[in-house]
C-alpha cells in the first residue's frame, strides 16, 4: 500500500477530521439528550451511557488518529480499523439506545414526529435484514474483491464515502439483528435468526478469501493477518450479537416472559 500525502485535492489529515467531527457531534447530542432526559425522567442509566462512550471513541480511532495513519499504509491495521468502525462501535452504540433516549428527551410533538418516520415503508425497507445484510457484508465484497480497495487510497471522497458506509452498514445490519430501540416493523426472531446465520458465512468466508487472495496492492503477509483479523476477530463480535439476539428470545418466549403486542411503537420498549 502506498501513502498519498494528496488526494484529489484533500489529504489524508482533512480526510480524518472529515470523518471524526460526526462521532464528536454525536457524542455531544447523546450527553445533551441525557441532560434534558434526566430533568424530567427518571434518570438514563449510566451504563448504556459508557456504552455510546466507548462506541464513539473506538469509531474515532477508527478514522483518526495514529491507528487511521497507519491503516493508510498497513492493511492490518487498516483491518482492525474496520472492526471497530463496522462492528464493535455500532453494537456498542446500537446497545446504549440512541432513538429511545431522544424520544424521553424532544417535546411529545416532536417525538411524534419521528415515530412517524420509523413506520414508513423507507425506514422498513433498509432496516430489514436482507437488505442490511447486502449493504453490509455485499459492500465489503465489493470493496475487496475488486479495484474499489486500491482507488479508495488513491481518492480521498472516495475514502470518506467507504468509511461512512462502513459505519452506518454496520450499525443499520445490528439494529436489523437485535431490537434495542422501538422498531415498528419487527421481524420474527427465526427470520433474524436466518439471515444472520447468512451474514456470519458471508463474513467468514470473505476473510478466507482475503488470506489467499491480498486485495490489489496488498502483499501476501499482509492479507494473511489481515484475513485472520477478519474472521477470528468478527466471530468475537458476532458471537457478542448472538448471544443478545437468543437472550432477547428467551425472555420473550421463556415460562416467565409476559404476554405483550410487540407492534406499538409508543410502547416500553425492551432494554437489556
Amino acid at each position: 500500500m502506498h501513502h498519498h500525502q494528496q488526494e484529489s485535492g484533500l489529504n489524508i489529515d482533512i480526510a480524518q477530521i472529515l470523518l471524526g467531527a460526526p462521532f464528536i457531534i454525536m457524542l455531544f447530542l447523546y450527553l445533551l439528550a441525557v441532560y434534558m432526559s434526566n430533568k424530567s425522567k427518571r434518570k438514563w442509566p449510566k451504563y448504556r451511557t459508557l456504552l455510546w462512550l466507548v462506541g464513539i471513541v473506538l469509531a474515532i480511532i477508527s478514522v483518526s488518529g495514529p491507528l487511521a495513519q497507519q491503516a493508510h499504509t498497513d492493511f492490518v491495521a487498516h483491518m482492525v480499523g474496520h472492526l471497530f468502525l463496522g462492528m464493535l462501535a455500532p453494537l456498542l452504540l446500537a446497545l446504549a439506545a440512541p432513538m429511545t433516549l431522544f424520544l424521553r428527551a424532544l417535546p411529545v410533538k416532536n417525538s411524534r414526529s419521528i415515530t412517524r418516520i420509523l413506520r414508513t415503508r423507507f425506514i422498513h425497507f433498509f432496516q430489514n435484514p436482507i437488505v442490511a445484510s447486502i449493504l453490509n457484508v455485499g459492500g465489503l465484497w465489493l470493496l475487496y474483491t475488486t479495484p474499489l480497495f486500491e482507488m479508495m487510497h488513491e481518492n480521498s471522497l472516495l475514502y470518506i464515502f467507504i468509511h461512512i458506509h462502513i459505519f452506518l452498514a454496520g450499525y443499520l445490519f445490528t439494529i436489523s439483528i437485535i431490537y434495542i430501540d422501538p422498531t415498528p416493523h419487527r421481524k420474527s426472531y427465526i427470520y433474524r435468526s436466518v439471515f444472520f446465520l447468512f451474514a456470519l458465512a458471508g463474513h467468514a468466508i470473505l476473510s478466507k478469501y482475503i488470506y489467499a487472495n491480498p486485495p490489489i496492492g496488498i502483499s501476501k503477509t499482509e492479507a494473511e493477518m489481515g484475513g485472520m483479523i477478519m474472521y477470528y476477530g468478527g466471530d468475537a463480535i458476532e458471537i457478542g450479537l448472538i448471544i443478545i439476539l437468543f437472550y432477547q428470545w428467551f425472555k420473550q418466549t421463556g415460562p416467565k416472559a409476559e404476554i405483550i403486542n410487540p407492534t406499538p411503537i409508543n410502547r416500553k420498549e425492551e432494554l437489556i
